[in-house]
């Protein structure tokens, strides 16, 4: 190959004192005309594209040469045929027709169109001139392809491979030959270079190198460690797993909450249960203030409606009879139904205040009205309470 740049060097040096008198040659006719030519991006394109065209005249010519060499060879070999010539032919017309085609495509792109205008140029000239450097691009990747075969072809020839030994040398699938370049697996012959001369019933011990995806792997788990200690313990940008412990149940109190919000309205008669918490209380007696008050008195010691701090109750005094009553009301008897007024969990809440309120002992309160109420839980299962009987004076609703 160097002798064929030898060969040539008289032609580079023609071509390079073309390019030194091309501005001379283009302004001896006196200043040019505004054209589109004179864009900015336009003169930077049509620069890259006669560099491009350079290049691929120059590299064709050696690519021809250095086709011809080998053809030659393998015709005095006689292990080639006239297919060969035919190949190489087929690129020399390929190469030929493209950089004419170049050519026109530059001129073209030199005429303005009526078009939207891309840096000052017209889109049609833009995108003309990037199918020319494209083109051209793609013209030098095949040269410098079928450069490579030739050199392959060259070095196997200088260092005498004969044919035959390389037909008869198994061949791997290319899975197996991306494996061994992937793990850096030295190949069998190469295996005397890295013998550490341990040699123990056969097996021997190699020098070989750990595979590249498994030290480059070991790196970055240093690297993640170092910025997980930067992180956590350091900088402190990111909790602990102590910390995601504590931020976790948080949330979890949170979305418990959230939880009995929506399930304390879906309580009815059957299944609702007594309320002890403070909140719940407190919230039941707003409600029994603004909407009980007036019949009961505020201590529920009874006016209108009866006393609600003693044992005797009309419609039961179990936590779902106290929801019942004041779910659907008695109106018939002057209480009317609250339903519509408040959800089934204010309800529940406003029941739980009035047996919270059991046993109070206001001052003054209303006679008792109704039946004994005994609590189940209280209540002996060995021994039966004898139904009260209502004091004569007192009416019972």
């Amino acid at each position: 190959m160097k002798n064929i740049f030898k060969t040539h060097s008289k032609h580079f040096k023609v071509l390079g004192l073309g390019l030194l008198m091309m501005p001379a040659t283009l302004f001896a006719a006196g200043p040019p005309k505004a054209t589109e030519l004179y864009n900015p991006l336009a003169i930077v394109l049509l620069v890259v594209i006669i560099g491009l065209l350079l290049a691929i005249a120059l590299l064709a010519n050696v690519v021809i040469t250095a086709a011809k060499v080998n053809l030659q060879r393998f015709v005095d070999e006689k292990k080639r045929n006239g297919t060969a010539a035919k190949a190489f032919s087929l690129i020399f017309c390929l190469v030929l027709s493209t950089a004419l085609f170049a050519q026109g495509n530059v001129v073209a792109a030199a005429q303005p169109a009526v078009a939207d205008t891309i840096a000052g140029l017209s889109s049609t000239a833009f995108y003309s001139l990037l199918t020319v450097v494209f083109l051209e691009l793609l013209i030098l990747y095949v040269l410098l392809y079928n450069m490579k075969l030739l050199l392959k072809n060259e070095a196997v020839a200088l260092k005498g491979v004969e044919a035959t030994t390389e037909a008869d040398e198994p061949t791997e699938s290319a899975f197996m030959t991306w494996w061994d370049n992937f793990n850096s697996f030295k190949p069998m012959k190469e295996e005397a270079s890295i013998d550490l001369g341990h040699d123990y019933d056969g097996i021997r011990e190699l020098d070989n190198r750990l595979p590249p995806w498994w030290i480059y792997g070991f790196y970055l788990t240093i690297i993640i460690a170092c910025i997980y200690l930067y992180r956590y313990h350091v900088a402190h940008s990111a909790p602990l797993s102590r910390e995601e412990l504590a931020i976790s149940l948080k949330e979890a109190e949170a979305d418990k909450v959230e939880y009995l919000k929506h399930a304390a309205n879906s309580v009815d008669e059957t299944n609702v249960k007594l309320l002890t918490s403070a909140d719940d209380l407190a919230d039941g007696k707003k409600i029994f203030t603004t909407i009980c008050m007036a019949c009961h008195r505020p201590d529920g010691g009874g006016s209108v409606g009866p006393n609600l701090t003693d044992d005797y109750w009309l419609h039961g005094g179990g936590i779902k009879d106290i929801f019942k009553t004041i779910k659907y009301g008695y109106p018939e008897k002057g209480m009317k139904s609250w339903k519509d007024d408040y959800t089934p969990g204010q309800i529940a809440q406003l029941a739980s205040y009035v047996k919270s309120i059991h046993g109070t002992n206001p001052p003054n309160p209303k006679a008792p009205q109704g039946v004994l109420y005994v609590e189940e839980a209280k209540a002996d299962s060995t021994k039966t309470v004898a139904p009260v009987k209502a004091d004569s004076t007192v009416k019972v609703k």
